[in-house]
């Protein structure tokens, strides 16, 4: 055989080669993609859930998910069925053990009370309970606002005082309760639960009964806690810098010198010269000494 033709042939096999390895791997993506990717079933929830539900088989489903699953997600429903929701969630969203209170705790508000916390209600005005500016999970700071006691011998006149108590405390729960007024009718009450230290829950509920409560919203990055004087009702017409305006200094009295004071003693002549009057003094003899 002709040595062109073996040489034509050869780079034919090699073209050809290679053109189904390229046809090859194009075909091994196409059969991969369609391939179904391995999934795995978790928990979710089928309706939304708020805060303190108990889980049952009616509001929990279960879904399919490639890839790697979510930290700590529930793979069966009897592990979740139950327990209580200390957070919120909604529906679709998978069931992980972090949102759900500890098996055999139940539900409500209790459940999601971390140990050695208490929860402690506050009544709250109407304007910080309906315009819906604290909610669960958020930072707050208390106030309190009133006149102090007077203590044994003071003369003082009280004035009303405000201060911050507690500072950078988290909200468990807001809503409404009902209490009978003076006159025995029902009426709405705004009430807060706030996750404090059995040490605070003291201050928290002495405050409740002594003094006006507020409640200030705070960023929930910002965790400082800072020195807070109080202030007075007196400073509200202080100075530009907040400080009260002292009252002038008396002015100085004379100083009284000590002895009897010498008496002067002496004789005044009028003297009439013509139209013109004058007078003189002339000191006394006992003086003159």
């Amino acid at each position: 055989m002709n040595r062109r033709v073996l040489t034509i042939l050869l780079f034919a096999f090699i073209i050809a080669s290679a053109c189904a390895f390229l046809v090859y791997r194009l075909m091994s993506k196409n059969v991969a993609a369609a391939r179904p990717a391995a999934t795995t079933g978790v928990v979710a929830a089928a309706v939304d859930l708020k805060l303190g539900t108990v889980l049952t088989a009616s509001n929990l489903k279960t879904i399919q998910i490639a890839g790697s699953l979510p930290k700590g997600a529930i793979l069966k429903p009897e592990n979740a069925i139950g327990r209580g929701v200390i957070s919120d969630l909604y529906e679709g969203e998978p069931v992980i053990e972090s949102r759900l209170a500890a098996p055999g705790t139940g539900g409500g508000l209790a459940a999601t009370i971390p140990n050695g916390f208490r929860a402690c209600a506050v009544k709250v005005d109407d304007v910080v309970g309906v315009a819906g500016f604290v909610t669960p999970g958020m930072r707050v700071d208390v106030l309190i606002s009133g006149v102090p006691p007077m203590t044994p011998g003071q003369t003082a006149v009280p004035v009303t005082v405000s201060r911050t108590i507690l500072q950078n405390i988290q909200v468990l729960s807001a809503g409404t309760d009902y209490q009978k007024d003076a006159e025995g009718k029902a009426k709405s009450v705004q009430v807060v639960n706030l996750l404090v230290t059995p040490e605070q829950a003291q201050t928290l509920s002495l405050a409740s009964s002594q003094a006006k409560i507020q409640l200030v919203l705070r960023n929930p990055l910002d965790t400082k806690i800072d020195k807070i004087p109080g202030t007075a009702t007196s400073n509200l017409f202080a100075g530009d810098n907040g400080i009260p305006v002292p009252a002038s200094a008396p002015a100085p009295r004379a100083r009284r010198t000590t002895g009897p004071r010498p008496v002067t003693r002496g004789y005044s002549i009028e003297i009439i010269n013509g139209s013109t009057r004058t007078q003189e003094k002339v000191a006394s003899p006992e003086d003159k000494k």
